[in-house]
């Protein structure tokens, strides 16, 4: 089952499902939040609980996209409840391109071992503990809250004194913290981890700095276990025809972790696991149009794209006015 989130021409959220080519508006559904939550306190999986609802009118989910009336399938009344997190690192062939970002040389002139290799090591060694057991942890990072969510369509807004703006295509994990503190999954998303790859190479340590960044994610929910083999295409758009486009791999026959593993690490803080709480947490990548020297410019366009997610994820780049912040003394 695929989950989304459409506005009518009023401005008012309806939840749609589908099975396949079908879509249809879900009844009584006021949102994806409050179908969750629901949904957990009913003590039923979501996708049984919007079979029980039922289904209403047909929706035709390319028009709602031609539109603009589709949004992020999934947010929070408080954007301040929503977190945007995500790990690196993670698939299998994602370190040779950051390696080829932070590459050093020892004094006796040959390579070095960088942080990024030795912790992608970890995670070849470590990460996928066997009995399900818990593992080494990940590289992870902060993206920011709900402010920071970009919907399906709409554009990821690069600051103005950001060095460069590059898509990376991810799957994430999409969360609501029940009543109990228990972390429930949602499902799965396509998602742009959008991040500016140019400061973050000046110094690793800018890596931080280079993550607090928009992101978008959807259109649609996956319901259910994500996929072994993930096969995607990222693409790069200019006035209509791809200047750049890969195929991107995930699921966890592409990765050195396992999802539990990732997921562990990120929910054993006590602060993530506050009641009510939403998460979207991005899983990694291997592929960065960056990494190929793909120079990006306001108005292109980033399309993530895999047939297990339903509709592809579109976002044109922008880039914001500059704007001082000045600190007042109070």
């Amino acid at each position: 089952m695929l989950l989304s989130q459409i506005t009518d021409g009023g401005g008012t959220i309806h939840v749609v499902a589908r099975n396949g080519r079908t879509a249809r508006v879900v009844e009584g559904a006021r949102s994806v939040y409050s179908l969750a939550q629901k949904a957990a306190r009913s003590g039923v999986g979501i996708a049984e609980f919007v079979e029980r609802l039922g289904f209403g009118e047909a929706v035709d989910l390319e028009a709602a996209a031609k539109d603009g009336r589709l949004v992020s399938p999934i947010a929070h009344p408080d954007p301040a409840h929503l977190h945007l997190t995500g790990t690196g690192l993670t698939h299998l062939g994602s370190a040779s391109t950051r390696d080829a970002m932070h590459k050093k040389l020892d004094e006796a002139g040959e390579t070095a071992l960088t942080d990024s290799m030795k912790m992608f090591r970890m995670g070849l060694e470590g990460g996928k503990p066997a009995n399900g057991g818990v593992g080494v942890q990940p590289e992870w990072f902060y993206k920011g809250n709900g402010d920071m969510v970009v919907a399906p369509g709409a554009a990821l807004v690069s600051p103005s004194f950001a060095e460069d703006g590059g898509e990376e295509p991810e799957i994430a994990g999409i969360y609501v913290i029940g009543d109990d503190g228990t972390p429930l999954r949602v499902g799965f998303a396509l998602s742009n981890e959008f991040s500016d790859h140019v400061t973050e190479r000046v110094n690793y340590l800018y890596l931080a700095h280079s993550k607090l960044r928009n992101a978008s994610f959807g259109p649609e929910i996956l319901v259910g276990a994500l996929p072994e083999d993930v096969r995607g295409t990222s693409r790069i758009l200019r006035g209509g025809a791809v200047i750049w486009e890969k195929p991107f791999l995930s699921g966890e026959a592409n990765m050195s972790h396992t999802i539990a593993n990732l997921e562990h690490h990120h929910f054993k803080y006590d602060v993530f696991r506050r009641p009510g709480d939403v998460h979207i947490h991005m899983f990694g990548t291997a592929t960065l149009s960056f990494a190929d020297g793909v120079k990006v410019a306001p108005g292109d366009v980033f399309e993530i794209a895999a047939p297990d997610f339903g509709l592809p994820l579109r976002n044109p780049l922008a880039v914001a006015q500059e704007a001082r912040v000045l600190v007042k003394a109070l």
